[in-house]
């Protein structure tokens, strides 16, 4: 089950139970209380969670999936080839677009408001009690972090 991922996006030392149960992309969006949460890849820092809710990541198509970020949770500046559309679900999330996390400039986003971030612009996302949002996008996903030294797929060693 966990080489779904790994297949797909090289790049990923591992795949959470949640992504091996990816639906085909014109699949039926799965109600809240459906979803299946794991251990999100390890192409996120540690602590965050993920769950399909539709499509599959992995595979060109439309997906979308939830991701649960802890608190004080940061992704650092990084972008993707396609554009990804955020939505907050719960909690509080700030996010810019540049080079570096700068508290002082970020943006806010309310519950139900969300952002487009566009292909290849640089961006990062931070919470302060935690959040969770719903990432739509074309697959398959991919991620590049601006400084190869926040990239935590060089960090993280498994305890699997």
């Amino acid at each position: 089950m966990k080489r779904l991922m790994l297949l797909a996006l090289p790049q990923l030392l591992a795949a959470p139970p949640a992504l091996a149960k990816a639906e085909p992309a014109a699949a039926k969006a799965k109600p809240a209380a459906e979803l299946k949460w794991g251990d999100a890849p390890p192409f996120l820092p540690a602590g965050a969670q993920i769950a399909i809710v539709s499509g599959d990541p992995t595979k060109a198509g439309k997906f979308t999936i939830r991701l649960k970020f802890p608190t004080n949770y940061a992704v650092p500046p990084h972008w993707h080839p396609t554009d990804e559309h955020v939505k907050l679900v719960d909690g509080k999330l700030a996010y810019g677009m540049s080079d570096r996390i700068d508290k002082a400039a970020a943006k806010g986003l309310g519950v139900g408001e969300s952002v487009v971030m566009k292909a290849k612009m640089h961006h990062w996302v931070t919470t302060g009690d935690g959040a969770t949002v719903e990432v739509s996008a074309m697959g398959p996903f991919k991620i590049t972090y601006v400084h190869p030294n926040d990239d935590p797929r060089g960090k993280q060693t498994s305890a699997r």
